[in-house]
């Protein structure tokens, strides 16, 4: 988590496929490989950092949505800011580094003794986003959203912006990162508990919305064995988050919650040697496109209903996830979706298949699990900004499956 108020203009060194060198002397010192570094409003992650110089890889992802589409060029001037932390004062308004959309300038008016003004074009979808008078932030700059005409927003560069960013520079065509207010997001939520998820998200800081590096997935693992649920990013394989739980504690409430704020498709990721144990049998067919194992439905067979509640369902999944759980136990086709993971898990496999399993396994927990993918309400699926403000609105720690992949 950002504030749009920029630690330090820092100048590219190097930039191609493998990624973009940045020389920040400011910035390098706050930062140690894993930590996260918001770059022209874009949250990277440094993976090197030597003296002054930050490395980082952009994913196809990321160059997709931001205007790394187009490389930098050696010698370009950029806004950086490294992570809020607790205790640090918000000076500014909450940024995510999550980007928007990609808006582009359209006209630049002088103000003389006063500043400048820039009129910009986001795309269609942005200006539902934003309020006259409300906080935007432009290439990672918290500014204050001046005026809404049909297609396009102003913002007010007063002269301290003009000189300690690279908004001074902007001229008529440029392309400009954008990120709207993630307070008006919580707000867009839910009016009628608004003011409860803005202060639990400002609250819990320190702790929940996207945590990197290896300090992320401990807070993730204890999260899990403490009973709690977590949240993981696969920005490359599906671009979609899901919520995890484990399996040996589940709770009908945990279940009620992922069906009714989630809003996936729950699933019971099951390490392989649990399914064969039970003699659950894997579905016919290749599977979906991203090569998940899908196995035939259950349900407890002890149950007195359809086997469909919340409480019924978690049931069946601690049950499957009980070491002494016999195949007896259960009766198919039921409502309960066990899929497969992979023996190798993270190391074969970079799903949320694998996630699941192995964050079950490194809680101490049976390798069973419930994974759900983030849906909005809207049917479509929740992309960067709108996962991280739900892990924010909820309480969860937020993990790349990256970093899932490199510590676990």
């Amino acid at each position: 988590m950002f504030t749009g108020r920029i630690h330090e203009v820092g100048v590219i060194e190097y930039a191609g496929p493998g990624g973009i060198g940045v020389r920040a002397a400011k910035c390098a010192g706050r930062l140690t490989p894993g930590g996260s570094l918001n770059v022209a409003g874009v949250r990277l992650t440094a993976e090197r950092v030597e003296h002054d110089l930050v490395g980082m890889s952009i994913s196809a992802e990321t160059r997709r949505r931001t205007t790394f589409d187009q490389l930098p060029e050696p010698g370009r001037r950029v806004n950086l800011e490294t992570p809020l932390a607790v205790g640090d004062p918000l000076d500014g308004h909450l940024v995510q580094g999550h980007v928007d959309g990609v808006g582009k300038v359209v006209r630049v008016d002088d103000d003389p003794g006063r500043g400048r003004r820039v009129w910009i074009r986001p795309p269609e979808r942005f200006l539902a986003r934003i309020a006259a008078k409300g906080s935007v932030a432009v290439d990672g700059v918290s500014l204050t959203v001046a005026e809404i005409v049909k297609d396009r927003f102003s913002v007010a560069l007063i002269p301290s912006t003009l000189a300690g960013t690279t908004l001074a520079g902007l001229s008529a065509g440029e392309r400009v990162n954008i990120e709207s207010d993630v307070v008006g997001r919580l707000a867009a939520a839910g009016p009628a508990t608004a003011g409860a998820h803005v202060a639990r998200a400002v609250a819990a800081l320190g702790w929940a919305g996207h945590l990197a590096g290896r300090a992320g997935v401990e807070k993730a693992v204890s999260q899990l064995a403490a009973g709690g649920a977590v949240m993981v990013w696969d920005p490359e394989r599906e671009a979609e988050g899901d919520v995890i739980l484990a399996g040996a504690h589940l709770r009908p409430a945990a279940f009620t919650f992922l069906l009714t704020e989630v809003y996936g498709y729950p699933c019971v990721p099951c390490a392989p040697e649990i399914l064969d144990r039970l003699e659950i049998p894997a579905l016919s067919g290749e599977g979906d496109r991203q090569g998940t194992a899908f196995y035939t439905p259950v349900d407890l067979a002890a149950a007195t209903g359809t086997g469909v509640s919340a409480a019924e369902r978690a049931a069946t999944v601690r049950r499957l996830a009980h070491p002494e759980a016999r195949p007896a136990d259960f009766t198919s086709p039921g409502h309960v979706v066990p899929i497969a993971a992979r023996p190798g898990l993270l190391r074969e496999r970079a799903g949320h298949t694998e996630a699941t399993v192995a964050l079950c396994l490194a809680a101490g927990l049976p390798p069973v699990g419930v994974c759900c993918e983030v849906m909005r309400r809207d049917g479509v699926m929740a992309g960067a900004a709108d996962l991280e403000t739900s892990a924010l609105r909820w309480g969860l720690p937020l993990v790349d499956i990256d970093a899932l992949r490199a510590w676990l």
